[in-house]
């Protein structure tokens, strides 16, 4: 395609690609490339679309988009104009998909989506559970377009933004309605993107940079990968408009080396967009000038912060550095230049509210938190992936009517939110509206937007010292509260969770994180010790139990508790013995039992047997407080 010199041509071009893209009564399979449902086998499943369709003469279409969300479903899939949604769809399924769908006009009810194998199949995507309760602004074109093709995006309205902000709006005026849309940073902070961007704007000197933090190093966490790979010029129209509005000329898409689509996807999409005349100079035929760079981290947790990121970006090791400068002032940004950062999330909707103006955004969500929010859904939920879900909707809504519920169907126990730094939310906060605020009120938090689901079978001191875990080996070891407190507190919670716990260290645990809390000097220390003060806050009692009774409820830490053979449970097969290493499992004519002596509780026993026969208890003590 020749490079639009003018506002005008664009909109023709979006005209005529409106007319001949997606037409309505083409076949067509939109299927799911994104990294979850490739490593599932999506390519050979289109292998096996285009093999069939030339086997049996059709014309299909055939488009490779992002994330269609339902990840725990992967490959997932969608038929037009039947409109028919599958899920799971093996490379031995087209052949039924092509001659059912296809030629015959119905859906083939083997591949799709059901609650379980008893209930009846759902074949349009719109009456899924899973996406009943989603809105997508963010996430508006995943699922829809291919995201290395530019004409796709433009055919669904994309650089429309651009052009109304080009042809009719000031800098100023791009500026205020994003400041009265109230977007608050998706990043996690939530700090409104409007008041960042009007203080870039003011920074004195010519030379501005906008730069994109899609570091997400959340364990779990994967919306703003997602955006890449699925719509990565939803990102860069965002930032465009970001860079008109603050008067900046360079741009910087900050990235995970371990995100290598997304990587890909940008790349083309910043080369398409620059043949196109959508970056470089003289954007669209105006003076407006901007260039985008992207810039690979090396995969370390604590370059998710601004100031190590900045650090990262110049080549420097990523060391958090001491604000102020902060990064929109003389000396904060790379190489001192004054710059704005947002997260990908935060410049993908952008678009939207420029286009479609602040009051469309503050009419969704909640009065202090509007807009939508993107999750990743994971832990013991049945249906896992990306939920997009406007903010103010309730914890039990995102984990039982989208999520499907527990799995197994076992008690809920608590919710992680905010990733490894974020806190445990009980069961009695179910109810709780998802938003900025109601989030940090319980003692937890937004974050990039991680969501870990935990039932009644998981330790909430295992999960604390899981995620204190984590934390404590990213620390980039500059400050000494960080680096030696976050130390000190796994040390303790590695000792209650194999039986050495003494009276005290809840006491201790709690001392320690609100000292890191208040002497680091980066938001990964201010923020780490949170899932161990949330899980002390609600689930004190657990602690106490591995404390005091030398017992694990769950039955996950081992050390802990006395085990036995229950003998009107055990059939005598032997598994135990052979498991044990320690040789504490004895063998009678009618019976196996325990060597108490000689147990180590490794738990190998209590794994290995087949009924459950092998029970782990509380150790029972004397009044004198001995172990009898």
């Amino acid at each position: 395609m020749e490079k639009l010199r003018s506002i005008n041509e664009l909109r023709e071009l979006r005209q005529l690609l409106e007319k001949e893209t997606f037409k309505p009564d083409v076949l067509r399979a939109r299927v799911c490339c994104g990294t979850a449902c490739t490593a599932t086998g999506s390519h050979k499943v289109i292998d096996a679309f285009r093999q069939e369709a030339s086997n049996n003469g059709i014309d299909l279409e055939i488009v490779k988009t992002g994330c269609q969300g339902l990840c725990q479903k992967g490959p997932v899939l969608k038929i037009e104009p039947l409109d028919i949604f599958y899920q799971r769809t093996k490379p031995e399924n087209v052949k039924w998909i092509m001659s059912y769908s296809f030629l015959g006009g119905m859906p083939y009810r083997q591949g799709l989506y059901r609650d379980n194998f008893l209930s009846e199949p759902v074949p349009l995507m719109t009456d899924v559970p899973f996406y009943k309760k989603q809105l997508r602004i963010a996430l508006r074109n995943n699922g829809k377009i291919d995201p290395c093709n530019i004409q796709h995006y433009i055919a669904v309205g994309g650089y429309a933004a651009l052009e109304k902000a080009l042809s009719s709006m000031s800098p100023d005026d791009v500026l205020n309605e994003v400041d009265r849309a109230n977007l608050r940073g998706r990043g996690g902070a939530g700090f409104p993107a409007g008041k960042k961007w009007k203080h870039s704007k003011g920074a004195p000197g010519n030379i501005k940079f906008v730069i994109a933090n899609g570091d997400e190093g959340d364990p779990g966490a994967f919306m703003d990968r997602s955006i890449m790979e699925g719509d990565p010029h939803s990102l860069l129209e965002g930032m465009v408009l970001c860079a008109y509005a603050i008067g900046a000329r360079y741009g910087f898409i900050y990235v995970r080396h371990e995100y290598p689509l997304a990587v890909k996807n940008l790349g083309i999409a910043i080369k398409q967009a620059e043949e196109l005349g959508l970056l470089g100079k003289n954007i669209l035929g105006t003076n407006f000038y901007f260039t985008v760079d992207i810039r690979e981290g090396a995969g370390a947790f604590v370059c998710g912060e601004s100031t190590a990121l900045v650090a990262s970006i110049e080549g420097e090791r990523g060391f958090p550095r001491v604000r102020p400068p902060r990064l929109s002032e003389p000396g904060g940004g790379p190489w001192g230049f004054p710059s704005n950062l947002n997260n990908i999330e935060t410049y993908a909707c952008v678009p939207v509210i420029v286009e479609k103006g602040s009051d469309y955004f503050l009419s969704i969500g909640t009065k202090n938190s509007p807009g939508t929010k993107v999750f990743a859904l994971t832990g013991k939920v049945k249906n896992t992936g990306l939920v997009e879900v406007p903010m103010g909707i309730t914890l039990r809504e995102i984990i039982y009517d989208i999520g499907g519920g527990i799995m197994g169907d076992r008690k809920f126990k608590a919710v992680q939110t905010g990733g490894p730094s974020g806190g445990c939310i009980p069961a009695e906060h179910l109810d709780l509206p998802v938003d900025f605020d109601s989030l940090v009120s319980v003692g937890s938090m937004m974050g990039s937007g991680g969501m870990v689901v935990i039932d009644e079978d998981n330790c909430m001191v295992d999960i604390a010292k899981f995620f204190l875990s984590f934390t404590q080996s990213e620390s980039c070891g500059k400050c000494p509260p960080c680096r030696i407190g976050t130390y000190q507190m796994l040390e303790i919670l590695k000792r209650i969770t194999t039986g050495k716990g003494e009276e005290g260290d809840i006491e201790k645990l709690e001392d320690l994180g609100k000292k890191i809390v208040a002497g680091s000097l980066c938001g990964l220390g201010t923020s780490a010790p949170n899932p161990v003060l949330t899980t002390i806050r609600y689930f004190r009692e657990e602690y106490e139990e591995h404390i005091r009774d030398k017992y694990c409820s769950a039955k996950v830490c081992s050390g802990l508790g006395m085990f036995r053979i229950e003998h009107d449970e055990c059939f005598l097969c032997g598994l135990c013995k052979q498991a044990c290493a320690y040789e504490a499992v004895k063998e009678t004519r009618k019976s196996f039992f325990i060597d108490q002596d000689l147990c180590t509780k490794c738990k190998a026993c209590y794994i290995a047997c087949p009924i459950g026969a092998v029970k782990i208890e509380k150790q029972k003590r004397h009044k004198t407080g001995v172990k009898s």
